[in-house]
């Protein structure tokens, strides 16, 4: 197997160890600048012409989000399958819907890397809810950005940067996006997008929304400036309180723990890399993230 990756950063690596455990590939690279260092096995490539006499089975998209249209539109002519890390874009533009109806006229299949969903708590939880009477959601999300890299000063970096694609509305559309997937698209949603608080950044380090449903409705609050990481969720039911500890991959409910995992978060990487080569592109299955779902929750993330 043969894969091209765009854009080398962290999340690239983490896929890279990811498709390493499946079998054996052949992993390459769309470098910038022929100054940029090695990475493992990696094979480096410098221009589009050179992935021309490649016989490539897909491409990885994971380079800063406000490029991803940019190198979406110039791999739509090789009509391969498309595995972009989220989000799909970082803004919503008539050109990058144009983008989509290339990708579904072309027959290109895709997946937008959302790793929550496969995590064991999440797909526990989403179980649970079958015929479930909910009545309130309450997810949440916030840890300390500038210890996410304590070796480079956070303000430089493209989380902090809006025109880079940054903000925690985006870094965190996980939970946007399992929300969707556990509950299914909202009647109506409001929010607020603030960067006002003390880590003095002009992308979004705060974000709350309300989804309304028919009967419930769902609170989803984000933060970049939380010292302490908490990433839960928790689910109001007519008969129980469900709480999901993501960051401890387990389930209580009312507060007795009754689920509680192994997997390591790093597992979710491997288990949606397995997901996209075993069943969209081998299995020709619809993906269950694909460019027209992602777009659709990233119109929700982005509404205000």
């Amino acid at each position: 197997m043969k894969v091209l990756i765009i854009g080398l950063g962290s999340i690239a690596q983490k896929h890279i160890a990811a498709l390493k455990t499946l079998g054996e590939v052949e992993i390459y690279a769309l470098r910038s600048s022929r100054d940029s260092r090695n990475y493992e096995e990696v094979t480096n490539l410098f221009t589009y012409d050179e992935i021309k006499e490649i016989d490539f089975d897909f491409f990885i998209v994971s380079n800063p989000t406000s490029k991803h249209a940019e190198a979406i539109k110039k791999l739509l002519i090789f009509k391969k399958p498309l595995f972009i890390e989220k989000p799909l874009f970082h803004d919503i533009d008539v050109n990058y819907n144009r983008i989509i109806q290339e990708i579904k006229k072309a027959g290109i299949q895709t997946y937008i890397a959302c790793n929550l969903r496969f995590l064991d708590a999440l797909s526990e939880m989403k179980n649970m809810l079958v015929g479930v009477k909910i009545n309130e959601v309450n997810v949440y999300c916030g840890s300390y950005l500038p210890s996410w890299r304590p070796s480079v000063d956070f303000r430089k970096v493209y989380s902090s940067n809006k025109n880079l694609g940054g903000g925690v509305h985006l870094d965190m559309i996980h939970e946007l996006d399992y929300t969707y997937w556990l509950l299914g698209e909202p009647d109506k949603v409001t929010s607020t997008l603030r960067s006002t608080s003390s880590l003095e950044i002009d992308a979004v380090d705060y974000a709350n929304y309300l989804w309304e449903y028919a009967d419930f409705s769902a609170n989803i609050v984000l933060n970049y400036y939380r010292p302490d990481t908490k990433r839960t969720l928790e689910i109001v039911t007519a008969e129980h309180i469900y709480f999901v500890d993501i960051l401890k991959n387990r389930i209580l409910k009312n507060n007795e723990e009754i689920y509680i995992s192994a997997q390591a978060m790093s597992e979710t990487y491997t288990s949606q890399m397995k997901y996209f080569i075993d069943r969209v592109i081998e299995g020709k299955e619809k993906s269950f993230n694909d460019v027209e779902e992602a777009y659709k929750i990233l119109n929700l993330c982005l509404k205000d």
